[in-house]
């Protein structure tokens, strides 16, 4: 399904977030504050947008995704980043590897995200910083009416017109409905053993900046074998 909106994926998220996506892109490289030299991994990257956001600052940015048709358009458009086919559920990295983790609008797109998020724990290096950028749950139940509506009538409208995969933003709608509130992903983030977890409401809720960080003194059991050698 993403490799078959790969090729209009920013125009139409663009449209669709009628505007707001850089402000939220712009808010989540704040809450990461990427340095100079750091090891930051950005999941769901897609075609790299996040990513080359993150990589302005002068960080070193792997950019991960399940799709290979988002690597094949993002690494046209971000020749410079480093981009890895990864399944978020089972990292092909070290533990211990970055010292930020993010993922934007892709955690409800993986099938088990407590796995995704136990994952970004057992990479991250003691003392890291987790963000997650997501659609969420309006706080106020007038927000709530008027983005339920949103999503029902004018969101057909705008994908019809500008994505290269119109059915395939049906899915869409459904994932950002079904998806938990606010506080049940900061229950699964504590979950994974994050801790200082918080969130805060972009654009009244319609997305939510969520933050944690795994505790400086933690360490995590080796999950990949070493390989095995033989002795003459």
């Amino acid at each position: 399904m993403f490799d078959g909106v790969a090729k209009h994926y920013d125009r139409t998220n663009g449209v669709l977030s009628m505007g707001n996506s850089p402000i939220w892109r712009s808010a989540t490289v704040r809450a990461v504050a990427p340095k100079p030299g750091e090891q930051i991994l950005d999941i769901a990257a897609g075609t790299g947008t996040s990513s080359a956001a993150l990589a302005k600052s002068g960080a070193d940015v792997t950019a991960a995704d399940f799709s290979p048709g988002m690597i094949e358009v993002g690494r046209r458009r971000h020749p410079k980043l480093t981009f890895v086919q990864a399944d978020a559920m089972a990292l092909p990295f070290e533990d211990n590897s970055f010292d930020a983790v993010t993922i934007s609008f892709g955690l409800r797109n993986i099938e088990d995200p407590k796995k995704a998020l136990s994952e970004m724990f057992r990479v991250m290096k003691p003392g890291g910083r987790l963000v997650i950028c997501e659609f969420s749950k309006p706080s106020r139940a007038i927000f709530r009416a008027g983005y339920t509506a949103y999503m029902r009538f004018v969101m057909p409208r705008i994908v019809g017109a500008t994505s290269s995969n119109p059915e395939a933003y049906t899915y869409l709608a459904d994932s950002i409905r079904d998806w938990p509130d606010q506080q049940t992903l900061s229950q699964w983030i504590r979950g994974a053993g994050f801790t200082r977890v918080a969130y805060r409401n972009l654009t009244f809720g319609v997305v939510a900046l969520h933050r944690g960080h795994k505790p400086a003194k933690s360490a995590v059991k080796r999950t990949r074998k070493p390989k095995e050698t033989t002795t003459q």
